[in-house]
């Protein structure tokens, strides 16, 4: 039974499940303009598509590690030390791997950058 409090009524919706079926079998976007479907990955990209960044993982480069680190950290919590970036990042929902290994850091370090935290948690990782 409806209670009849939809926002749209029953034949808009029929019509938009109408025009998703074809993007829904197809697998890929079916418009006929190009620029309204989203663009592709460039070369230099940061690799979104391989998931979180974490330190020893593939792909967690110095860049890498850096990119994320300052993507969620801003300019904001430095000077920090491990225990205050581990609750930035925590409030940031970073990813898991990423804030156990700034846990894992001494505690009684303080970095002064995204550049210095980067370098210690690649360096802690076993990666140059």
């Amino acid at each position: 039974m409806q209670r009849g409090s939809d926002r749209l009524s029953r034949h808009r919706d029929d019509e938009m499940k109408h025009e998703l079926q074809g993007l829904l079998r197809s697998g890929h976007p079916t418009r006929s303009e190009e620029w309204h479907d989203p663009e592709p990955t460039a070369d230099d990209d940061p690799q979104v598509w391989g998931g979180p960044v974490a330190p020893g993982s593939d792909g967690a480069s110095l860049e890498n590690v850096r990119l994320e680190l300052a993507r969620l950290l801003g300019r904001g919590p430095f000077p920090a030390t491990p225990v205050e970036l581990v609750r930035v990042l925590r409030r940031k929902n970073a990813p898991d791997a990423l804030t156990e290994a700034v846990e894992a850091l001494p505690r009684k370090e303080s970095y002064s950058t995204v550049q210095e935290l980067a370098r210690a948690l690649t360096r802690t990782a076993g990666t140059p």
